[in-house]
């Protein structure tokens, strides 16, 4: 890549989006810089990266051709309007801000820019990510390739169209919390059963882990993947059967709805207030 790329924030995720792309050799550390107004993260990030930190963004978008947005969502819009005067359309806008859509910094830039969207999760924070990235008006499809190269350094990035980012936002992007949840039960159930509490909760997370990469790596449906490991009459058996029996399912999916429409109540008030 020729291109230099500048982050408005550098907190966590905005740290490992850095560390993603500087570990790949995708970019160099005189390639990219970041604006950050917590000295603490400035420092932080400055000692680990070795990039170059600047205490306005303004300056950022003097000088980088990317620029990617890893605000709060409540002052991207203020962002905007500050940034706005030095924004030229050679520029790429990347947002990571949930509930921000590409439409509000369009039209909030009031420039043919190309904008893209991607709704990353925290694992990402160790490489093991999943994002979803969507194009805006004027983005070109080379562009997507660009964020989907960059974001793939963190984990796996797939395309999408943002009319389905509040449901992503609902299973990957909120997503990470609930499996803690699951994992964090499924620990305390055993720890009553007798086994420590740190025992039970490696056996729990590794083993959802595992779950996981058997999904990934096999190609085989959950369903499938039950059957396989499920001896009729056996212990798992029995414990799918409880599964089975309970509302589980309708408060997942619950879980999922209700997350997907604060989102998509986010995305309308950014609009609203803009």
């Amino acid at each position: 890549m020729n291109k230099t790329v500048g982050f408005i924030g550098a907190g966590k995720m905005a740290s490992a989006i850095i560390s993603g792309l500087l570990a790949s050799g995708l970019y160099t550390k005189e390639q990219i810089q970041a604006a950050e107004i917590n000295s603490i993260n400035a420092q932080k990030a400055e000692k680990e990266f070795g990039i170059k930190i600047v205490s306005n963004a303004e300056d950022i978008v003097k000088n980088t051709d990317i620029i990617v947005i890893a605000t709060k969502p409540f002052v991207v819009k203020e962002l905007l309007e500050k940034i706005k005067p030095f924004v030229t359309e050679k520029q790429i806008i990347i947002s990571i801000a949930a509930g921000i859509s590409t439409h509000l910094i369009e039209s909030t830039l009031e420039k043919n820019i190309q904008v893209i969207k991607v709704m990353p999760n925290t694992p990402a924070l160790l490489g093991a990510g999943m994002s979803a990235v969507c194009k805006g008006k004027y983005a070109t499809d080379e562009t997507l390739n660009l964020a989907l190269d960059m974001f793939s350094k963190l984990g796996k990035a797939i395309k999408c169209e943002e009319k389905d980012i509040d449901a992503i936002t609902g299973v990957s992007g909120s997503g990470p919390a609930f499996f803690y949840y699951i994992i964090n039960e499924i620990a305390r159930g055993g720890e009553k059963l007798g086994l420590d509490y740190k025992t039970a909760l490696t056996l729990s997370a590794q083993t959802a882990l595992g779950a996981a990469q058997m999904i990934l790596d096999t190609g085989l449906t959950p369903e499938e993947l039950i059957t396989n490991v499920t001896t009729p009459g056996g212990t798992t058996a029995e414990g799918n059967k409880v599964l089975n029996e309970s509302d589980i399912a309708k408060v997942l999916h619950e879980t999922v709805l209700k997350t997907a429409e604060k989102s998509e109540a986010m995305s309308k008030a950014a609009e609203q207030k803009g």
